[in-house]
């Protein structure tokens, strides 16, 4: 009985390590960076951002880039208060961009990678976003 007690005990650490392990490497998953717009995080694999344009305007700047970018377009949703690109890259990774109005002339903007997310190719697209939003 004295062993089967050492061994619930072991588990339990264990499992406590591992739940402050994925808590610190979670905490440690952003990256912040402020901007002329506001603030850019890469959070939990998509890079978030809000810009101070209506939906409308960056929308359309969300399709130019994309054309740009000679991405194959899958699905494009939009109304008033939201809209959704999603694309596929050469390497048929899937790209969702979402838009958010949040208020009259500011949107919310957040662009995912892959499953797991791409901070390389994600700041890529924001880029060739904003050059068409400036």
């Amino acid at each position: 009985m004295a062993e089967r007690n050492v061994r619930m005990l072991r588990a339990k650490v264990f499992l406590i390590l591992l739940l402050a392990g994925t808590a610190v490497t979670a905490q440690s998953c952003a990256t912040i960076k402020a901007g002329a717009a506001g603030t850019m995080a890469y959070v939990r694999g998509e890079l978030r951002t809000v810009e101070p344009r209506d939906i409308s305007v960056v929308y359309a700047a969300t399709g130019k880039a994309i054309k740009e970018l000679e991405l194959s377009v899958t699905e494009k949703t939009k109304d008033a208060m939201s809209a959704k690109v999603v694309a596929r890259d050469s390497e048929y990774k899937k790209i969702t961009i979402k838009l958010s109005a949040t208020a009259e002339d500011t949107t919310k903007l957040s662009i995912r990678v892959g499953m797991f997310g791409d901070e390389r190719k994600s700041r890529l697209i924001y880029g060739r976003i904003k050059e068409h939003l400036d």
